[in-house]
């Protein structure tokens, strides 16, 4: 039930928000065009832990704050090695350890590697993640375990 509510107050503020009209006809067409989406949503049984992500909302502000930082860091690490050319780089691939126990936080990390300039996640089997790198020194950071860690503890 809370999902319910939850994706019910999401589609209001995005009306709300998106609309910029505030007569009594757009509100309530606004209010009915939510009760009958969120209706359909729950008769298809596809409101749940997974598409409303409740638990994350606390913690995910700072790791976005965090992940918005690496990937300017990343940003500038890619530039300098396209000016220094093709020297600078040496491309490999490894496979790392998840830690993450749910498959929305497994998403999350893949999802954050991808988004960090010169890495690629490829792959996602069992306990593992393959990574493909523009260096190694990417692979070792990611090897330390600092956005694992991180994404790991979203999940709490």
């Amino acid at each position: 039930m809370k999902h319910c509510l939850s994706l019910a107050f999401v589609l209001m503020v995005l009306w709300l928000g998106n609309s910029g009209y505030y007569s009594p006809l757009l509100l309530s067409l606004g209010a009915f065009s939510v009760v009958f989406a969120v209706w359909v949503s729950h008769r298809m049984d596809v409101v749940d832990h997974e598409s409303q992500p409740l638990h994350l909302s606390g913690h995910i502000s700072f790791f976005y704050c965090w992940l918005v930082g690496k990937i300017i860091l990343s940003n500038i690490d890619v530039v300098k090695r396209i000016w220094l050319g093709n020297k600078s780089i040496s491309p490999c691939v490894a496979r790392l350890p998840l830690s993450q126990k749910t498959d929305m936080g497994k998403v999350i990390y893949a999802n954050s590697i991808t988004l960090t300039p010169g890495t690629v996640s490829m792959d996602i089997e069992g306990a593992t993640v393959l990574v493909h790198a523009l260096t190694a020194e990417n692979i070792a950071e990611l090897k330390d375990g600092e956005m694992n860690r991180r994404v790991a503890d979203l999940e709490l």
